[in-house]
């Protein structure tokens, strides 16, 4: 009975103490990652190259994407004001919901979905061919000439995509609501320059992207790190930095917007 009784306590609390053991080794790599940024600053080529990687090789999917929800954002929008008379704050309703929510949400799964699972792939591979390993054998630290550029490309691209997906956004929303609905386009733009205020939606959004990138950033380069160096691993790896990072921001986009908007 007592054996009986062990066992399940055991593998109850394994879980437990794996995912905090992995929690503490995934902070301890972020320490890491931020000591050794100082190569990548040194040699900003490195981040450079890595920006386009992440970054550039994104924007089709973010503004494609940007603009249809946007559109969509649009005909829903005019559909539900139109009850109420109040057809004319349309744009005030595309521009708030894409700056505040839409914007660096959407952005963030879609990032995590297409950069954030490369780099884990890329660095996966790296491990499982072992060039990691040649690198420590030739005297370069590996978290400083591969993992932190990644990172911090990560950081500096995810504010930016946010913004023209947001971007894209507003003019989807212009298009449906001005040129295919027939909106006036004076009260769309004016309406929104006088509700849509600089700090508290365009800064509070932009604060959300910049932690979305942090986020997302170092669970691509920590999975990718830590995957067992096979197909399967690397495979398996990638597929929890989707996952992994897509609770992550929605978990953090209810954090923010609790401190954020709750006097507004």
């Amino acid at each position: 009975m007592l054996d009986w009784l062990e066992k399940r306590v055991r593998r109850l609390g394994e879980p437990v103490v794996n995912t905090m053991e992995k929690l503490g080794f995934g902070f301890r790599f972020l320490m890491a990652v931020l000591w050794h940024s100082g190569t990548s600053f040194r040699r900003p080529g490195l981040v450079i190259r890595e920006v386009f990687f992440t970054g550039v090789l994104s924007l089709v999917i973010i503004l494609v994407s940007g603009l249809f929800v946007g559109m969509v954002l649009g005909l829903q929008g005019y559909d539900t004001l139109v009850r109420f008379g109040a057809s004319e704050a349309l744009g005030v309703l595309v521009s708030l919901s894409l700056l505040r929510e839409l914007g660096p949400v959407v952005a963030g799964l879609l990032f995590a979905s297409r950069a954030g699972s490369a780099i884990t792939a890329e660095i996966g591979m790296m491990k499982a061919t072992e060039q990691l390993a040649a690198m420590e054998m030739m005297a370069v630290n590996p978290v400083a000439r591969v993992v932190a550029p990644r990172f911090w490309a990560g950081v500096l691209s995810m504010p930016i995509l946010a913004a023209l997906f947001s971007a894209m956004g507003i003019l989807g929303g212009y298009v449906v609501g001005v040129v295919l609905i027939g909106v006036d386009a004076g009260t769309f733009w004016s309406q929104m320059q006088a509700q849509v205020d600089l700090f508290n939606d365009v800064g509070n959004g932009l604060v959300k992207s910049v932690v979305f990138g942090v986020a997302v950033s170092i669970i691509a380069v920590f999975e990718g790190f830590d995957a067992p160096p096979t197909a399967e691993g690397v495979s398996g790896a990638t597929t929890r930095t989707v996952v992994t990072s897509s609770l992550v921001i929605l978990g953090l986009d209810f954090i923010l917007t609790a401190f954020m908007f709750r006097g507004i």
